[in-house]
């Protein structure tokens, strides 16, 4: 059976009791257990060193898990092949450093590696072109990487990404290092795409609008998971990131607002 068979209603990927350990025999991950269906978004949370990157890594088959099981369309996802995986998944990391001198096309034609030989060169070069319409970066096609902003190099890897044209997309931290509106724009794009997207996300204000479901990591261990409004409540946010989430009415249009506030604490020793 392929990655790619499916059962109408089956989820399309699986995790069951994993977990995983460091080398230092530091537990990373530990017990998690969780389904993504199609067309979700499932959004990743958790403070600094509580184990979202190396979730990520099990359920997209970067790290094979320690313990437990991961079934992509209910296949084992360890037995797959890499190529084999690539069609179905693909991946921007947090640490992706395309060669700065390469050109966006070419980089993007990177993504069409897995599929090498299964269309003619002019259906290969229709799938690059419509990627980087996908992302607005068609007119930029020419351009070497390292002359593009970072907001632009996020939609560039994206473009590479949907080159493989994947059912899942997997994505670490893609908003790290850009602006608020560089932010806001490219989980809009994401957001916008017909795919199953995993997200690992580390401002919490931009969780509401972008996740459809969310896993809150603290720890190693799945602490909370469900939907935005069912999640983001204040107990549960206090107690894993130390901060207060406040709804309040928008002062000029129908609907709220969520707030992450810092809560404040007056310096030892200062006047009361």
């Amino acid at each position: 059976m392929s990655a790619t068979a499916t059962h109408r209603d089956a989820p399309v990927l699986t995790a069951t009791n994993i977990g995983y350990t460091a080398h230092d025999r530091k537990v990373l991950v530990e017990g998690v257990s969780l389904q993504v269906g199609a067309g979700e978004r499932l959004a990743i949370i958790g403070p600094n060193g509580a184990g979202k990157t190396t979730l990520l890594g099990m359920l997209a088959g970067l790290l094979k898990p320690g313990r437990g099981i991961v079934k992509l369309f209910g296949v084992d996802m360890a037995t797959l092949k890499p190529a084999e995986r690539a069609r179905t998944v693909a991946v921007v990391g947090q640490t992706d450093q395309p060669d700065p001198r390469v050109s966006l096309w070419d980089y993007v034609g990177l993504g069409r590696v897995p599929h090498s030989g299964a269309v003619s060169r002019a259906e290969e070069w229709t799938i690059i072109r419509e990627a980087l319409e996908r992302v607005g970066l068609a007119a930029l096609r020419d351009r070497q990487i390292g002359t593009l902003s970072g907001g632009e190099r996020q939609r560039v890897q994206i473009a590479r990404a949907l080159a493989q044209q994947p059912r899942l997309l997997f994505l670490d931290e893609p908003t790290n290092h850009l602006d608020a509106r560089a932010r806001r724009d490219l989980l809009d794009l994401v957001a916008g795409l017909d795919l199953t997207v995993v997200a690992v996300l580390h401002d919490l204000p931009l969780v509401p609008a972008f996740a459809t479901s969310v896993a809150v990591m603290d720890r190693g261990m799945l602490v909370a998971r469900g939907a935005p409004d069912d999640v983001l409540q204040p107990a549960i946010v206090r107690r894993v990131f130390s901060v207060d989430v406040l709804r309040l009415p928008h002062p000029a249009e129908d609907r709220h607002l969520t707030v992450f506030d810092v809560p404040f604490r007056k310096p030892t020793g200062a006047d009361t």
